[in-house]
């Protein structure tokens, strides 16, 4: 009766962690009901930089700085999403681990979008990565301190849509842009709340799913 009965416990636990990973849309194609909004100093609505277009995607201005991020916190997961330039390509990011939600910066990871630097490291606002250190010749940590990634820019053209993937389990984080690995480090924060940022000019962003 033992060889019979341990297969089947196998199978539950498999069929529980098959449940437990099911994708799930942390924007759901209609509104921004499920996020915040940060905007710096508050110099405008929130709603008047974040926005949902008729087709379904998230439209983040560029201006005023800011961000936008959810009301809940994640932890081991795995993030994928889409963007793209709307005009000229410039600056964005996607923020994850944000333990403080902070004006007109997070205390969290950033995972650049910038132009030719999608896939770096951003430590804001006083977060860390145990693989960061010091450049030669520094002695005083930079107000925003990088990990470059790992290849050359697999970035597409302005206004084509772009794929990045963010894992980060048990603190372990790895981002790929385009199917291309950029970037891995690990976190001693493993959890938080992710955000989009609105940093120089307008940005799109759709096909939010969080595993």
């Amino acid at each position: 009766m033992q060889t019979t009965k341990l297969p089947i416990v196998i199978l539950f636990a498999l069929l529980l962690t098959g449940c437990g990973q099911q994708p799930e849309k942390i924007f759901n194609g209609k509104d921004l009901s499920n996020w915040n909004f940060v905007v710096e100093n508050n110099a405008v609505p929130g709603d008047q930089v974040y926005t949902v277009t008729e087709e379904g995607v998230i439209s983040i201005k560029g201006e005023p700085l800011g961000y936008m991020y959810t009301k809940e916190k994640y932890g081991n997961f795995t993030l994928e999403l889409e963007y793209r330039w709307e005009g000229e390509a410039t600056n964005s990011g996607v923020f994850i681990l944000i333990e403080d939600p902070a004006n007109p910066f997070p205390r969290g990871i950033e995972c650049q979008l910038a132009a030719g630097k999608a896939g770096d490291f951003v430590l804001l606002n006083g977060s860390d990565l145990n693989e960061y250190t010091l450049p030669e010749g520094i002695t005083e940590r930079p107000k925003f301190p990088v990990i470059g990634k790992m290849q050359p820019s697999s970035e597409k053209p302005t206004g084509e849509w772009n794929k990045m993937k963010i894992t980060a389990i048990d603190g372990a984080i790895s981002v790929y842009v385009n199917d291309i690995l950029q970037n891995q480090a690990t976190s001693k924060v493993k959890e938080g709340h992710i955000g989009l940022q609105s940093e120089g000019k307008e940005v799109h962003f759709r096909n939010l799913v969080i595993r």
